[in-house]
């Protein structure tokens, strides 16, 4: 049976296994920490704005699992906050978890702890990776999922330092981008100012650390609003966060928390001294990044060149999703980037023409917009997220926004796509 390896358990690397898996293929996830998922345990935002009709989407094509885990242990549901409608919170103290025993449940191996570094190749095909114990993993085609945060020299040279955050570097050893040890030139974002990389968008606080009384409103309603006062309001701030659908003039004039099981404080980095001198935050404390007072970490340094069918420019047999495929934010867009890299894979292996998803779908069109505006300099200093900033604009101007699900289906229905990912191909 062909076998996919796929670098990197995120979001990404876990969609990529389920549609690799779903097509037939004997499927292996090398994850370099303890757990799975990366970025995903410190997230929590699903469907809101644009990523509703893109998660619909998704389910529809056939690769809706992800998405039902979420939704299945979402603390609230269809609610808002500044600039964002009908978003869910699901509790990322649980999802880990509950992934990785749906992954090993349906047949995927998990290996933990197995970090890549190397690869072996013979022209421009990929046999093998290579572990950090030397161990060498065998495969068919790799999808590589490694993110692009980190590793420990990039938040010194592009942020404040290491901010310990929750992907550990110093614990677990620092990403290695595949795709770089195969030959293939990263592309690196940047800011407005034209430095590189941008901070992570929000920081995690001890629920149990805040008053009572922010407590009960963050269970109730899911979403606590504080008003700064006018000396702590600092708007250029948010030019340093990669989430511009939370740059709103709302998250420098407000402390804005999510509950996420944890208090998710929507804002790179605060001074732990300043952030308790807000009424009930007397006692707050960070979670994750530890060094919440300091800084967060940097993303967007490892872009690898590909084409719409998540194929990685230059080498036969290496796919990616997620943040390694471009300058995507959140982990419904790693999810999608992750099914069809997954899904074209084993398309590839056997030999038949790969998915190319329709820009009148959002999931296509979002990937073929980001990959066309990545090789402009603007496009670099730009996120692209179905939940605001640019591209949610374009969707709604295109009439691709609707939360609408049978519109959605029909669209669907349009290109004959309904539970494709759901086809056995090997």
């Amino acid at each position: 049976m062909y076998k996919v390896v796929i670098i990197g358990g995120g979001w990404a690397g876990c969609a990529a296994a389920v549609s690799a898996k779903k097509a037939g293929a004997r499927v292996t996830i090398l994850e370099r920490t303890d757990m799975i998922l990366g970025l995903g345990n410190v997230g929590g935002i699903m469907r809101n704005n644009g990523r509703y009709t893109a998660a619909e989407e998704n389910i529809l094509l056939g690769a809706g699992d992800l998405f039902h885990i979420t939704d299945k242990l979402s603390r609230h549901v269809n609610i808002d906050f500044p600039g964002h409608k009908h978003a869910s919170l699901y509790d990322v103290s649980k999802i880990e978890a509950e992934v990785k025993k749906y992954l090993r449940e349906s047949g995927i191996q998990v290996m933990t702890e197995a970090r890549a570094v190397d690869i072996e190749k013979t022209g421009s095909q990929i046999s093998a990776v290579i572990l950090s114990d030397d161990t060498k993993i065998q495969g068919d085609v790799f999808i590589e999922c490694t993110g692009s945060t980190g590793p420990m020299g990039n938040c010194l040279e592009y942020g404040n330092g290491c901010c310990m955050c929750i992907l550990r570097c110093p614990s677990f050893g620092p990403r290695v981008s595949i795709s770089r040890k195969a030959g293939i030139d990263d592309i690196m974002g940047q800011r407005k100012d034209g430095s590189y990389g941008a901070f992570s968008g929000s920081c995690k606080l001890d629920k149990g650390s805040l008053s009572d009384n922010i407590v009960l409103e963050l269970n109730d309603k899911g979403v606590v609003v504080l008003p700064l006062k006018k000396e702590d309001i600092h708007e250029e701030k948010l030019d340093l966060k990669v989430c511009q659908q939370y740059a709103l003039k709302e998250y420098a004039h407000n402390v804005i928390l999510l509950d996420t099981g944890h208090a998710k404080l929507m804002s790179p980095f605060y001074p732990l001294e300043k952030l308790r001198e807000i009424p009930g935050l007397e006692y707050a404390r960070y979670i994750d990044p530890y060094a919440g007072s300091k800084g967060n970490s940097i993303r967007y340094l490892s872009i690898a060149p590909r084409t719409d069918f998540m194929k990685i420019k230059g080498i036969n047999n290496l796919f990616c999703a997620g943040e390694k495929s471009g300058l995507f934010v959140g982990h419904t867009e790693a999810i999608v980037t992750g099914s069809l890299a997954g899904h074209n894979s084993v398309r590839y292996l056997k030999g038949i023409r790969m998915l190319n998803i329709p820009d009148q779908i959002a999931v296509g069109d979002l990937i073929a917009y980001a990959n066309d505006h990545i090789h402009q300099k603007e496009g670099l200093m730009t996120r692209y997220t179905f939940a605001g900033s640019e591209y949610f604009e374009r969707m709604k101007a295109k009439d691709l926004y609707t939360t609408d699900v049978k519109k959605i289906e029909k669209r669907i229905n349009r290109f004959d796509l309904k539970n494709i990912y759901n086809e056995k191909i090997i």
